[in-house]
C-alpha cells in the first residue's frame, strides 16, 4: 500500500489528495497544514472583507472533517513541516497537538504556497498593518475595519487593487501607493491606463511611481513617508506589495530550488528527488509563449498541478503544458482580462512582435445596451498570436477566453478570422470583436494599414513632414481633438485630396480607427503615405496624448 504525504492544502494539496483517492481506494494519503483551513477560496477573501460575501463558511472549500469522511483523507491541521529528510524518506513536523514527531512516505507532495513579502520600514512592527493571504488574515482586517475610517494599501497588482474597490464600497477613504508607473502588471500602460481613470473616477486617491521609504505610527493608526517627502495618513496599512515562495524549509532538503526559491520540477511536476513532487505558487513554470522560467501565482494552474502529480503518482502519464496567464480582475465597474504576453514583456526580451488596439461593441450596436470593448492584441509576422488583453463592462472575460483557447492550440490571427461564434444581437455581432481583430491584424501582416501608436505622436512635435489628419465628423472634433491636426471629414476626403501634400506623411485618426483605415485605403491609392493612429482618439485621450 502507498503512503503519500502532502505538506500543504489549498488548490495543489487538496485537488491532489482528492484525485489520489478517486485513482487508489487503498491508498493513505495524509494532508499536513500549518494552518486550521486545508481549503479556502483564497481569491474571494477581498470580498468577503468588503461584504460582497456575506458568509464567511462559503469560502471553505472542502473542511478537514469532510476530506476525512468522504475521501478516507488523515489531515493534520496546526502541524508544521520544519525539515525533510529524503534519505530516510521521511518529515520532521511540529504539531501543536502531538509535539514534534517523523512522518513517513512513499511519495511526497509539496505545495506551501506563497508568503506575502514582509513589510518592514525603520523596524516598526506595528498591529495597524496587514497581509492578505488567509482566512486568519481576513478576520483580522474584518475585525479592524469597525473603527476605520481612511486606508493605506502599498501595492496596485491584484490584491491591492481588489481591497481597494472593496474598502471604498464600504465608504473607506482609500490611498493606494504603487512604486512603478503603472498599477495590474499583466496589462500594458496603454489598456490599464483606463482601470486607473476607474478607480480614480470612484475616488481611490491612486499615488503611482510613489516609492515608500518609512513608516510611522500616530494615535490614531501610521503614517507612510514617500521618497519624495510626503505622507500619507491611515488608520490601517495593508501590504500587497508581493509574494515570496514559502520554502525556507527546504533549504538543506537536497531539492533544487531556483534564485527566488521557488521549486524546480520537471514537466511531471517532480523536483529532482524522484519521489518527491511539488506544485503550485512555490514552483517555476514554463512562459507558454517565450518558453522562458516564469512564477505564476494563480488558482487555475495550481489546480492542475495537483491532478497532474496524483496522475503520475497512480502510474498515469500526464504533464504540465506551461502556462499563460489568462486572468480576469474586476475593478469596480469594469472587467479586466488578459492572456498570453504584454508588449512590455515581449519587449524587454527582445522578441519581434505587433500590435492593434480596437474598440467594437460588446454586442450589436442597434440592440440596447451596447457597451465598447477595448481589446489589444499581440501578435508576431507569422501571425501567431503573442497575447490579448480586455477592457469594458460587458462581454471581456468571453472574448479574451476565446483567444486563450487559440493560443492554447497553436492558433494564428488567421484562425482569429475563421472562428465562427455564437450571434444574436443582445449576446455579439454577426462580425465578432474576435473576428475583427483577426481581420486588423490580417490587414496589418498584409500591409494593407500600417499602424503606428498614440505614443509616437508625442515624437513627432517639431517634424514638419508628418501631419496628424483627423477624419471624424465636426462635432467630434468641437468635443476634442489632437492639437494641430488637420480635419477632412473622411466621407469628403476624395473630393478634398488636392489640399493635401504627397510630400508630406499623414497620421489618421477617427473615434476608434474604423473610418481612419477607409481613409488610409483611399489616400494609399492615390498616391499618399499614410498611417492609422491605434485606436483611434478614443485611446489617444485615455492616453492623455492630444498634442503632437
Amino acid at each position: 500500500m502507498k503512503k503519500v504525504v502532502i505538506i500543504g492544502g489549498v488548490a495543489t494539496g487538496a485537488s491532489a489528495a482528492a484525485r489520489l483517492r478517486r485513482l487508489d481506494e487503498t491508498m493513505e494519503i495524509v494532508i499536513i497544514e500549518r494552518g486550521e483551513y486545508i481549503s479556502f477560496a483564497n481569491c474571494g477573501l477581498p470580498y468577503y472583507i468588503g461584504d460582497v460575501i456575506t458568509d464567511r463558511d462559503e469560502l471553505l472549500m472542502a473542511t478537514p472533517k469532510l476530506m476525512k469522511d468522504r475521501f478516507h483523507i488523515d489531515v493534520r491541521i496546526h502541524s508544521e513541516v520544519t525539515k525533510i529528510n529524503p534519505s530516510k524518506n521521511s518529515v520532521t513536523v511540529q504539531s501543536v497537538e502531538k509535539g514534534t514527531y517523523e512522518e513517513t512516505y512513499d511519495y511526497l507532495i509539496i505545495a506551501p504556497g506563497a508568503k506575502p513579502i514582509d513589510f518592514n520600514f525603520n523596524g516598526v512592527k506595528s498591529n495597524k498593518v496587514f497581509t492578505l493571504r488567509n482566512m486568519y488574515d481576513t478576520d483580522r482586517i474584518k475585525t479592524a475595519l469597525h473603527d476605520v475610517q481612511k486606508a493605506i494599501i502599498i501595492g496596485g497588482g491584484y490584491i491591492g487593487v481588489e481591497m481597494a474597490e472593496n474598502l471604498v464600497e464600504k465608504n473607506i477613504e482609500v490611498t493606494l501607493v504603487q512604486a512603478l508607473p503603472h498599477i495590474l502588471a499583466p496589462f500594458d500602460d496603454d489598456m490599464v491606463i483606463l482601470a486607473e481613470n476607474e478607480m480614480r473616477q470612484k475616488g481611490v486617491n491612486l499615488l503611482l511611481s510613489e516609492k515608500a521609504v518609512a513608516l510611522h505610527e500616530t494615535a490614531t493608526g501610521v503614517s507612510l513617508e514617500l521618497e519624495g517627502g510626503n505622507y500619507v495618513e491611515g488608520n490601517i496599512l495593508i501590504s500587497a506589495i508581493g509574494v515570496v515562495p514559502d520554502t525556507d524549509f527546504l533549504k538543506d532538503s537536497g531539492i533544487t530550488l531556483g534564485k527566488r526559491g521557488h521549486i524546480i520540477t520537471n514537466e511531471h511536476m517532480q523536483t529532482n528527488i524522484p519521489n518527491i513532487y511539488a506544485g503550485g505558487d512555490a514552483v517555476l513554470v514554463t512562459d507558454f509563449v517565450t518558453k522562458q522560467e516564469t512564477a505564476v501565482p494563480l488558482a487555475g494552474p495550481a489546480n492542475k498541478h495537483g491532478r497532474i502529480i496524483a496522475d503520475n503518482i497512480c502510474n498515469i502519464p500526464s504533464i504540465y503544458k506551461d502556462t499563460q496567464g489568462s486572468t480576469v480582475i474586476k475593478v469596480f465597474d469594469l472587467t479586466l482580462a488578459a492572456t498570453g504576453n504584454t508588449e512590455r514583456q515581449l519587449s524587454l526580451q527582445g522578441i519581434e512582435h505587433q500590435t492593434l488596439i480596437i474598440h467594437p461593441n460588446h454586442h450589436a450596436v442597434y440592440y440596447p445596451g451596447a457597451e465598447p470593448i477595448t481589446l489589444k492584441l499581440i501578435f508576431n509576422s507569422k501571425g501567431a498570436i503573442l497575447g490579448a488583453q480586455g477592457i469594458g463592462t460587458n462581454g471581456v472575460d468571453k472574448r479574451i477566453d476565446v483567444i486563450a483557447t487559440l493560443l492554447r492550440m497553436g492558433g494564428t490571427i488567421h484562425d482569429l478570422v475563421d472562428l465562427e461564434l455564437c450571434y444574436a444581437p443582445p449576446y455579439g455581432s454577426a462580425k465578432d470583436p474576435v473576428n475583427f481583430a483577426g481581420y486588423v491584424a490580417e490587414n496589418v501582416l498584409s500591409k494593407k494599414t500600417e499602424l503606428v501608436h498614440p505614443r509616437e505622436l508625442q515624437k513627432i512635435k517639431n517634424n514638419p513632414n508628418i501631419v496628424v489628419l483627423d477624419v471624424r465628423t465636426k462635432g467630434e472634433r468641437n468635443d476634442g481633438k489632437v492639437d494641430g491636426s488637420v480635419h477632412i471629414n473622411v466621407n469628403e476626403l476624395r473630393d478634398r485630396l488636392s489640399e493635401l501634400d504627397k510630400n508630406k506623411e499623414y497620421w489618421i485618426y477617427c473615434a476608434v480607427g474604423v473610418r481612419a483605415y477607409v481613409a488610409e485605403r483611399i489616400l494609399k491609392q492615390h498616391g499618399f503615405q499614410c498611417k492609422n493612429i491605434i485606436g483611434g482618439y478614443q485611446t489617444i485621450s485615455a492616453l492623455g496624448l492630444i498634442v503632437p
